[in-house]
């Protein structure tokens, strides 16, 4: 029995996050990667040593990944990363600066997440 509800709880928890991702990923894989071929994309946030490619950025590559993916194929770390994805737009987008974010490194960060706050 305790199986049973370990399984269940586990399923309803993956089931959360998968509603979660896909609650603020609002872009198509197809729109994250045209986006991701950007300037300002790859300008944008915060750059690791030594790829020189930025956090958000290789994020987004992972979320057209899980986007392409079917969910029974999805692995431990594509479910920490969908959760990981949830909880960095919810906080970013709490920060929207004041006026218009057409053309804010804001705006572009988010993108990189897979969230068009324009969308």
């Amino acid at each position: 029995m305790a199986d049973s509800t370990k399984k269940n709880s586990s399923d309803d928890d993956r089931q959360q996050t998968w509603d979660d991702f896909h609650d603020v990923v609002n872009m198509t894989a197809s729109r994250l990667e045209e986006w991701l071929g950007t300037d300002e994309s790859k300008d944008v946030g915060q750059h690791s040593k030594g790829t020189g490619e930025s956090v958000g950025h290789d994020s987004g590559r992972h979320i057209v990944r899980i986007l392409r993916a079917k969910k029974a194929d999805l692995t431990d770390g594509d479910w920490a990363h969908m959760s990981k994805v949830h909880g960095y737009v919810a906080r970013h987008a709490a920060q929207r600066p004041s006026g218009d974010v057409t053309d804010t490194p804001w705006r572009w960060s988010l993108m990189n997440w897979g969230h068009d706050p324009l969308a």
